[in-house]
């Protein structure tokens, strides 16, 4: 034995508790912890249940008391026990076995009775047993071989609220008829059918003679001859109450673990929040956050004499509707300075009221409909946690009482404080994406055409789908191009990655094709030039940069450069189509007898690989067909074979819709995967040609005196389309232009004009020199000729053809 001073008392003594009980399983494990026993040895019940009683233990237990232990005998005995602060007391316990089903030994142990300075007689043994039962700080009550009652002794009588006299021979339902009597009455009865003991814990309820809930454990055993024969059973119930409600705080902890922050969405992680709390903890729960917060900005520290806004972005209540709220959900409230609410979002620390608390009542009956409210459910308390993430309070949580009966307390506190901790972290995360979602969507539309451009040569429709509120936005974008010659490119793209960064990689790939269509390049060369743009700007950003930008978007691999594009041009005069694609989606083909095929387009590399070659392909396209160029977010899906999408594309295609916008529709229904896991492009174009009756050409000769006849067959050919106001103007041009190409160019020279929704005027011929303006001095003769044009022209340009170059001037048409 070391030399630590022992503290001899009786349990019952001055420095323990009436209701000292514990307890322990047939493994020797603490199954029950009375609120007595915590105030003798200092442990609150989540320390001690579940774990080896031998731990309390401060010496070795007599031996006498061991050989009762193992004869499973009843025992009285003294034990040295260490306390939570590491000192010993000497108590003096009464160890009762019972049986349970699987025929062990569970031990009630209890206060012993008072010692006599002598041993007893069997008379005073039999009183003092007596005695112990009817003094035993626990309820217990006996019960017939009918389960009627018998006896019970002090405390039972108290809890039930009625004598002996008033229980004896009648049934635990009869007694008292209300849940979950009705099904412990039945447990008794199965007791006294098949002689074995039953354990069972209650929930939270209030007995006849209580004035609050308590949870109880509830031993029925079997009182047995010594044949073995069922003569009743004992019913030993303990408060396990605070037991009860550590575990349920456990478990609602556990539940605000695995139900708040499922989702990026800000409303719904506080209504998550708001359904937590009104299960484990409160009757009526609102979360209010800051308008700034709402609106995913950051919030901003509030003044502590000034009104704070909020808007109610959840509630929930125990009642159907939410009766109690006086503010509906969507709604703003504003607190004025001093409100409990106020003080909790200043502040940043919760805080507990009852319903006389001064700051309380000032703040409710300043509202007639809360003072209204308060009086009309009873609300007796009510709780403020701000929730807090990062240092910045982002709103307040209000928690109401009104058929819960306790007050809130410390413990209620807490726990409330930690649930809105980590909900106010997933709340803040979900600010924090949707501020980001919504500027790289923004960004995103402020790079895509607003409205397709009007040109004869198609018929467009498109339809942009960002990804779900579960994905960021990715980089897909579309664009149409005019081009010269009564030309339209069509470009479809997605570049790799999401977030800020993609969109911004897509508007500068966007403006870099916009740039290298108006130098007229033919599809295979315009990728060529794109991918190296693609390479130059992954090596401007470097490493560093594409580390910050995965780490924004939350993606492997999101920082890297890199995309993919399908870029094709219809020529309404020729009537075909030439297409390049750098590891894009083929685009599919409808002709005009409803025959679809996905066109066979050399597939490329992706943009950003460098080094491999792209290929174009020329395909005939009649008047009246129909191209669908795409996204891989259309046809792609989680469990669904890109070839299933495909199959699903051409299928809706097969049949189209009269308008375009309908056969978007139909697509979009048919093929459309949902929920989809990727942003979503579809571009449509009906082609239209243009018919001998609006493009002429004429061939001419190298020769100076080839400019009048020129001139003269344009004007008469604007005579024939009526467009006799442009006349002088294009004449102009042509005399101008074929002036130039005689002058500096080789032959083949030849005149085209072509009515489409402009004028266009081409001169060809076979040089490859690009013109470019130039000012002429004043005593220049020549010099002054595609200024001239480019005067009177709405726009003009030149372009590289097979055998030389073409030089071209559009002018509107007269309405």
């Amino acid at each position: 034995m070391d030399n630590e001073p022992d503290t001899t008392t009786n349990a019952r003594g001055a420095g323990s508790s009436e209701d000292f009980a514990v307890v322990i399983d047939a493994r020797g494990a603490v199954m029950a912890w009375s609120a007595g026993a915590g105030r003798l040895l200092g442990y609150e019940p989540e320390e001690v249940v579940g774990r080896p009683a031998a731990g309390l233990l401060a010496a070795k237990l007599p031996v006498a008391l061991r050989r009762h232990l193992a004869a499973r005998e009843p025992w009285t005995s003294d034990v040295v026990l260490r306390k939570r602060d590491g000192d010993r007391v000497k108590v003096q316990l009464r160890g009762t076995p019972m049986t349970d089903s699987d025929g062990g030994t569970p031990w009630v142990v209890t206060p012993a009775a008072v010692t006599y300075p002598a041993a007893p007689t069997e008379a005073g043994t039999a009183e003092l047993w007596d005695l112990t039962l009817a003094q035993l700080p626990l309820p217990v009550a006996v019960y017939d071989h009918e389960a009627r009652f018998v006896a019970c002794n002090q405390l039972m009588s108290r809890s039930m609220g009625l004598t002996q006299e008033q229980m004896r021979g009648l049934t635990l339902w009869e007694i008292y008829p209300v849940p979950p009597l009705d099904e412990i009455d039945r447990l008794q009865h199965q007791v006294v059918r098949t002689g074995e003991m039953i354990f069972r814990e209650e929930q939270p309820f209030r007995a006849s003679g209580e004035v609050r809930d308590h949870a109880w454990s509830v031993y029925l055993s079997p009182l047995k001859d010594q044949a073995g024969t069922v003569l009743g059973l004992s019913a030993v119930v303990i408060d396990i109450t605070e037991q009860y409600w550590a575990r349920r705080r456990l478990a609602v902890l556990n539940e605000a673990g695995t139900r708040i922050g499922r989702s990026l969405d800000v409303t719904r992680t506080t209504e998550e929040l708001a359904e937590v709390a009104v299960g484990g903890l409160a009757d009526f729960v609102t979360v209010d956050l800051l308008e700034s917060v709402v609106q995913g900005h950051e919030p901003q520290p509030i003044p502590p004499d000034t009104p704070v806004q909020c808007r109610r972005t959840a509630q929930r209540s125990v009642l159907s509707g939410c009766p109690e709220s006086v503010v509906r959900a969507g709604d703003v409230d504003v607190y004025p300075p001093g409100s409990p609410p106020a003080q909790a979002l200043i502040t940043g620390r919760g805080a507990y009221y009852r319903a006389g608390d001064p700051r309380l009542r000032e703040w409710s009956t300043a509202s007639p409909a809360r003072a209204e409210s308060m009086r009309r459910f009873r609300i007796h308390s009510v709780m403020m946690v701000p929730l807090r993430a990062r240092g910045i309070t982002l709103g307040v949580m209000h928690q109401l009482r009104h058929r819960t009966a306790d007050t809130f307390g410390e413990d209620d506190l807490l726990l409330a404080e930690e649930i809105a901790a980590r909900a106010a972290v997933s709340i803040d995360n979900a600010r924090r994406y949707t501020r980001e979602r919504r500027t790289a969507l923004t960004l995103q539309r402020s790079l895509l055409p607003e409205r397709l451009p009007r040109a004869q040569a198609v018929d467009l429709a498109h339809r942009y789908f960002p990804a779900g509120p579960g994905d960021e936005i990715g980089g897909d974008w579309f664009d149409v191009i005019a081009l010269s010659g009564g030309r339209v490119a069509l470009v479809v793209g997605d570049v790799v990655g999401h977030g800020v960064h993609a969109s911004a990689t897509m508007g500068r790939l966007r403006t870099a094709v916009r740039t290298l269509a108006d130098a007229d390049f033919t599809p295979d060369e315009l990728l060529t030039r794109l991918d190296d743009l693609v390479i130059r700007l992954d090596r401007e950003e470097g490493p560093d940069t594409r580390g910050q930008a995965e780490g924004a978007s939350g993606e492997v691999g999101a920082g890297e450069v890199g995309a993919t594009c399908l870029y094709a041009v219809y020529d309404p005069v020729a009537g075909r189509c030439d297409m390049a694609r750098a590891g894009h989606p083929p685009p599919v083909l409808v002709s005009p007898d409803g025959s679809v095929r996905v066109l066979d387009l050399p597939a490329g590399p992706p943009l950003g690989l460098g080094g491999l070659p792209f290929e174009a392909a020329r395909i005939d396209v009649d008047e009246g067909s129909l191209l669908a160029l795409y996204t891989d977010g259309l046809i792609e899906a989680p469990g669904r074979d890109i070839d299933v999408g495909l199959d699903l594309l051409t299928e809706a295609l097969r049949r189209p819709a009269a308008g375009l916008e309908e056969t978007c529709d139909e697509v979009m229904r048919k093929v459309r995967p949902d929920p989809p896991a990727d942003d979503i492009v579809l571009l449509l174009a009906r082609t239209s040609g243009l018919g001998a009756d609006q493009v002429c050409t004429w061939q001419l000769s190298v020769d100076p005196a080839a400019v009048a006849g020129a001139r003269r067959t344009a004007s008469e050919q604007l005579a024939a389309w009526g467009l006799a106001e442009l006349e002088f103007p294009t004449e102009l041009i042509v005399s101008e232009l074929v002036t130039n190409a005689i002058r500096y160019g080789n032959a083949p020279i030849e005149l085209r004009l072509i009515r489409a929704d402009v004028l266009i005027c081409e001169v060809s011929d076979g040089s490859s020199t690009a013109p470019h303006l130039r000012r002429a001095r004043v005593f220049d003769e020549g010099g002054r000729g595609l200024l001239l044009v480019a005067q009177v022209a709405e726009r003009w340009g030149s372009r590289h053809t097979a055998v030389g170059k073409t030089i071209w001037a559009e002018q509107p048409l007269p309405h």
